[in-house]
């Protein structure tokens, strides 16, 4: 039997065990999900030679007006999409937040 455990801790049989529809869509979750990851992984060590980059150059860890531009870019891309703008900015929003914080860690070095 195929089980797994929620987010509460509690364990069920898995809803897909015998439905192949399900369990399809549940593969293609499963490879987007790790795509994803892989996305943000590359993405990350590019940002983070932005920030080393920034820090011996002296220029500002943060760039709003950049920011902004891309917020601005990314969410009339999530429209095209049919994505949620406000969910692809929350998420962007997040990323940039993050790399941020990586930036004034590689300026305090």
């Amino acid at each position: 039997m195929n089980e797994s455990t929620d987010r509460t801790g509690d364990t069920h049989s898995a809803p897909d065990e015998g439905d192949p529809v399900l369990a399809g869509y549940r593969r293609s979750i499963d490879n987007i999900d790790a795509a994803l990851i892989h996305i943000l992984a590359e993405r990350f060590r590019i940002t983070q030679a932005v920030g080393e980059y920034k820090a011996k150059t002296s220029l500002p860890p943060a760039d709003p007006g950049r920011e902004q531009n891309q917020i601005a870019r990314l969410r009339a891309l999530a429209e095209e999409a049919q994505l949620d703008p406000e969910f692809s900015e929350k998420f962007l929003r997040f990323i940039i937040d993050e790399v941020i914080r990586h930036h004034e860690k590689a300026r305090s070095r």
